[in-house]
């Protein structure tokens, strides 16, 4: 379907969920949910020290990809809007998403910072180094940013809450569900769009999915060592390939937009819809065999202790 029909379409769907979001929306500030009592100042050219704040590396490494993630946002706007647009309803959504979203880099660091959970010189260099490289993913058509979004975002919100709950502190679990909960929102609009997607062009939606379960990856392209950070995340069970295929792309992909029983699909998007089911569940064994191999290696390391 042309992408200028498709968006002009969707137009009075996107105004609605905006209306919807925003009567839902609630008002929060940065400020709040920052332990400023436990701060002191940074004397220049003093080494951080770890011990001040221990905790696993998995999840210090989970805190400086989901931090830096949020500081791509400029990234991440420009786009949105290139494949939405600037005007009518797009616009409107996109510029409140973009300053929902700013929000979270403003307290992810704050905390952060006053609880010296990450060394502030190594993330202010590897803040400059992602965001002087710029990269994101990019899409190019409707259909795939609608699908990328949709996935992404809720893959975000899960990333942020399973942080959160291996923080022992009760002001960083706050933080991260607040983080989470804008994500949540901002996910279900998307989802939401795409079932209005599925409606006017279920044929290039499927395609879409395809596409984008098979080349998709999480917001942390450019980021410093993303690759050992990744790795790290998914030995803790924060994100892994079985998070990803049962809380991400079983409730969207199956239940939601209930893929298994579209009608009338093309026989091109009948072929994308037997791919698509076939990758998931390629994604479900690979997750399976990474877990028990994770579980196995953690029964040991206990035994050996």
């Amino acid at each position: 379907m042309d992408q200028t029909a498709l968006l002009n379409e969707l137009e009075p769907v996107a105004g609605d969920l905006l209306d919807k979001h925003l009567a839902t929306a609630k008002e929060w500030f940065p400020h709040e949910l920052v332990p400023w009592s436990r701060g002191r100042d940074f004397e220049p050219g003093q080494d951080w020290n770890e011990d001040e704040a221990p905790m696993d590396p998995a999840v210090r490494s989970s805190l400086f990809v989901n931090l830096l993630t949020e500081d791509n946002l400029p990234y991440y706007f420009r786009t949105i809007e290139t494949l939405f647009g600037a005007d009518s309803a797009w616009g409107t959504w996109v510029r409140r998403w973009t300053a929902e979203e700013g929000r979270h880099s403003i307290v992810l660091r704050d905390y952060l910072t006053v609880t010296r959970m990450l060394d502030p010189v190594a993330l202010e260099r590897a803040r400059m180094q992602q965001v002087e490289g710029g990269q994101v993913p990019e899409v190019d058509l409707v259909a795939d940013g609608i699908v990328y979004v949709t996935l992404q975002e809720l893959a975000t919100r899960i990333a942020h809450h399973n942080t959160g709950k291996l923080l022992t502190d009760k002001a960083g679990y706050e933080v991260m569900k607040r983080v989470a909960a804008d994500e949540n929102r901002h996910h279900l609009f998307y989802r939401d769009l795409g079932t209005a997607a599925l409606e006017i062009d279920p044929s290039g939606m499927v395609i879409a999915m395809e596409r984008q379960v098979r080349e998709f990856e999480m917001p942390g392209t450019g980021i410093p060592d993303f690759e050992a950070h990744a790795h790290a995340i998914a030995r803790a069970g924060i994100y892994d390939f079985t998070v990803h295929h049962d809380s991400v792309l079983v409730p969207v992909i199956l239940r939601h937009w209930d893929v298994e029983h579209l009608e009338g699909l093309t026989p091109e998007a009948e072929k994308a819809r037997k791919d698509l089911l076939k990758r998931m569940e390629r994604i479900a064994r690979v997750g399976r065999r990474f877990t028990a191999k994770r579980d196995e290696a953690q029964a040991g390391e206990l035994v050996d202790a």
